[in-house]
């Protein structure tokens, strides 16, 4: 059985996340198009009758501006270690720019295979720039595969699951076969809430807001769930919480759709938004997030 781990590793919003739920068939991993939506180390496990694939989704690697984008591109990095393949994203619809150069020198001295995934081929109407682009490409660096796929439609998907597979080992499973990921169900609850938040709220809202699941209750039929929406700023509590609650209520009932798709329960969801102003009241949330302060 061919088993191993593969890092995703890219831009924001090239499309990571989105190639690993496309993958799994499920919800596992929030995407939005904004940079640092992704802030943990997902794993996501792919098993079919001959391969165990760990998938490792890592924050979009971009210029820091603050704080947490220095802690987003140290986890990243720190995730190209130890994996047996990188798959490194591109946005093919925008060429190959100087974020994807900047990254590419990060990794390429990696002692593993990289495989370039050119993603988002649906955007591009006329092949032959398509072409063009791969044989531009494939001058910068010696990659052990090229392939054009589009994440949000699944086009080449089988096609990188058997490229993958020619580069990992035989060995037995490294996880049961039932196991999915390596966060926490309340984790995966949270992030919904956050997705919503982004979404709705546009660029009003910073991607530093963090979304902690206070409570979590199942029975047999319903699952309670708790989830405070933390913020810095008072007024943008405001804006979440909307005119007499309406964008926190908006925000609740389309998290609670996909919770349940995602429970197979009905789901009673309870949100609400508390300002924390500064980095020393935000530590609990940082280590449920798994983040750590550099040192």
């Amino acid at each position: 059985m061919k088993c191993g781990f593969v890092s995703l590793v890219g831009r924001p919003n090239v499309g990571k996340s989105t190639l690993l739920n496309s993958i799994l068939g499920m919800k596992l991993a929030i995407t939005s198009d904004k940079a640092g939506t992704t802030r943990n180390i997902i794993n996501g496990i792919y098993n079919d009758s001959d391969s165990q694939i760990i998938f490792v989704d890592t924050p979009g690697i971009h210029k820091p501006t603050h704080k947490l984008g220095n802690l987003l591109n140290k986890k990243a990095y720190n995730n190209t270690e130890g994996v047996d393949v990188i798959l490194f994203l591109i946005d093919i619809s925008k060429g190959f720019g100087k974020g994807d150069e900047f990254i590419l020198n990060r990794i390429k001295d990696k002692d593993v295979p990289i495989i370039l995934l050119l993603d988002k081929i649906d955007k591009i109407k006329d092949k032959s720039v398509l072409l063009e682009s791969i044989n531009k490409i494939k001058d910068l660096y010696d990659f052990a595969e090229i392939i054009p796929i589009s994440a949000m439609n699944g086009s080449n998907k089988e096609e990188l699951i058997k490229t993958i597979k020619k580069y990992l080992d035989e060995q037995y499973r490294i996880y049961d076969e039932e196991e999915l990921t390596n966060v926490s169900t309340r984790f995966i609850m949270g992030e919904l809430v956050r997705e919503k938040v982004l979404e709705l709220t546009h660029d009003e809202i910073p991607h530093s807001v963090t979304c902690y699941v206070e409570n979590y209750e199942e029975d047999e039929e319903i699952v309670h769930i708790q989830v405070l929406v933390v913020v810095d700023r008072d007024n943008l509590k405001k804006i979440i919480i909307g005119k007499r609650g309406s964008m926190l209520k908006q925000i609740g009932t389309l998290a609670r759709k996909d919770m349940e798709e995602f429970l197979g329960k009905k789901v009673f969801l309870e949100t609400y938004v508390k300002t924390l102003k500064n980095w020393r009241d935000k530590e609990k949330y940082f280590d449920e997030l798994g983040l750590e302060e550099d040192e």
